[in-house]
């Protein structure tokens, strides 16, 4: 009987009791201070956290100034006005230096193009496509010596060139700068033998 009476003392129940709330309790202030600690660091208690910039090229609506005005040549500028049709953005442009000329895909005839690209972007867009102009030339001679001579018959096969054209500009943008910013490439001149 005496050993019953050992295991069910009170006592010795309460004592151990007390040691796991106090553990319990260390276990629970541990964890809401770490929990604290986080929202305070993740910005969701006290000061917000800063926003990242968005440093991403913004669309210039017609009228405004461009944040980064891009000067391609020493000409005297002409203040510009646009009209209340189109677009609400403006469009600038850049002009590629010289022409492209390659073989057509077939082999047998021989393409000369020159090209414009087109953006509604500020002019970090038309720094880069200055700045990047060999890898964008290079890519451009690729996409047109890819392309079948039947294919640039007819307008529609013109016109999905130039979609083409635009989208392997972008890619060469996108892989250097993070964004392309080209809405669209114009033919300057095109001439197929």
């Amino acid at each position: 009987m005496s050993d019953d009476q050992s295991t069910t003392d009170p006592k010795t129940k309460k004592k151990g009791g007390f040691i796991k709330a106090v553990l319990l309790g260390i276990v629970l202030l541990g964890a809401g201070g770490g929990g604290t600690y986080a929202a305070f660091a993740s910005g969701l208690l006290g000061q917000h956290a800063e926003k990242a910039e968005d440093m991403q090229p913004k669309l210039v609506l017609k009228g405004m100034e461009d944040p980064f005005p891009y000067a391609d040549d020493g000409k005297d500028k002409v203040e510009i006005v646009h009209g209340t049709g189109g677009s609400k953005y403006r469009t600038a442009y850049y002009n590629f230096g010289e022409e492209f000329t390659s073989n057509l895909a077939d082999g047998s005839a021989l393409i000369q193009i020159s090209l414009a690209a087109s953006t509604h972007h500020d002019g970090r867009v038309l720094m880069w496509l200055h700045e990047h102009e060999t890898a964008l030339r290079s890519r451009v001679l690729v996409e047109l010596a890819s392309t079948d001579e039947a294919e640039l018959m007819g307008v529609a096969g013109k016109q999905q060139l130039q979609k083409r054209l635009a989208a392997a500009i972008n890619q060469v943008l996108e892989e250097r700068e993070g964004f392309g910013g080209v809405a669209n490439v114009y033919f300057r001149s095109l001439i197929i033998q």
